[in-house]
């Protein structure tokens, strides 16, 4: 089935206008579906480099969808701990954590299938996946290895029970040393890669607290009382102080890295089956502690990541 769009104001690359448009499709698989022939301009076919202008008429026939369903794929997994019933792994930064369109293996769980077995969970795409971080972001997550283990950890998440420290490097000077962030997060109207703050949108609370301060950045630590997609990257732009290396929400001149600098380092739960506390840490990863190291000897590398 075609999807029609009228072009009314947009101008630019046919690839970047379908990469913007309401249609769920990254900029890459714009241009695949183009030399698929997919794409109509005008009901001729469509190229890439192509300058849409005002009143154009695009008509986009998307491929079907391919299923989805992960499988195990032996990788090394920096476990921090593990029993029959949960794992805590520290994820590193680059990662997916479960297949989705565009990243169908080499995830998280993919390497998870492989170490150990999820089969009484009845989910082919998150087989134990209680929460999630970014692909960029680093640190600790939780997985429950059996049902049970799934709906213990799932009910204290959303009881708002659980412990969930991130450490950030972030721009700007602070005046307070701790703050809350108390603002609602969906969609961007503007930008469906994004998330924005929004009138009607997800209850969404971050409190930070000034660990160090540098010249022009900051290390500070930000616990989650709700955990929305980007919020610690949303709520901390929108005060001014977005995290550094952040290619979505920061500046283009920032600190150089692999994306934004943001670690999960402190999680914490009650265990499904013992009711023991457990809380557990992971150090920063090497080089996000080399900026440190850096920005404590007066050291500033920023440049332009975009």
């Amino acid at each position: 089935m075609s999807t029609t769009l009228t072009i009314t104001t947009e101008t630019g690359r046919l690839d970047k206008v379908l990469a913007d448009s309401p249609l769920d499709v990254t900029r890459s698989q714009a241009a695949k579906w183009l030399a698929a022939g997919l794409v109509l301009v005008n009901g001729a076919p469509g190229v890439a480099k192509y300058k849409v202008q005002p009143g154009d008429h695009i008509a986009v026939t998307p491929p079907a969808p391919t299923p989805l369903e992960a499988g195990a794929q032996p990788m090394a997994l920096a476990i921090v701990y593990e029993d029959d019933q949960v794992i805590v792994v520290n994820k590193p930064q680059g990662m997916v954590v479960h297949p989705a369109p565009g990243h169908p293996d080499g995830t998280l769980v993919n390497g998870l299938l492989a170490h150990t077995d999820f089969s009484a969970i009845n989910d082919v795409i998150r087989p134990g996946i209680v929460h999630r971080i970014d692909k960029d972001t680093s640190g600790l997550l939780m997985v429950a290895k059996t049902p049970a283990a799934l709906e213990s950890l799932s009910a204290q998440l959303k009881a708002k029970t659980t412990i969930r420290e991130y450490w950030a490097i972030v721009h700007g000077t602070f005046r307070e040393a701790s703050g809350t962030i108390d603002a609602p997060l969906g969609r961007d109207p503007k930008d469906r890669k994004k998330q924005a703050i929004v009138a009607g949108g997800r209850h969404a609370v971050t409190h930070f607290e000034v660990l160090e301060q540098f010249t022009h950045y900051a290390l500070v630590k930000c616990v989650l009382e709700t955990g929305r997609t980007h919020q610690i990257r949303v709520h901390m732009a929108s005060i001014h102080h977005p995290v550094a290396g952040d290619p979505l929400y920061g500046p283009k001149l920032t600190l150089p890295g692999h994306g934004q600098f943001l670690h999960a380092r402190t999680l914490g739960f009650v265990h499904p089956t013992t009711g023991q506390s457990m809380t557990f840490e992971a150090e920063v990863p090497e080089l996000f502690a080399q900026t440190l190291t850096d920005l404590r000897a007066g050291i500033d590398r920023t440049a332009r990541i975009r």
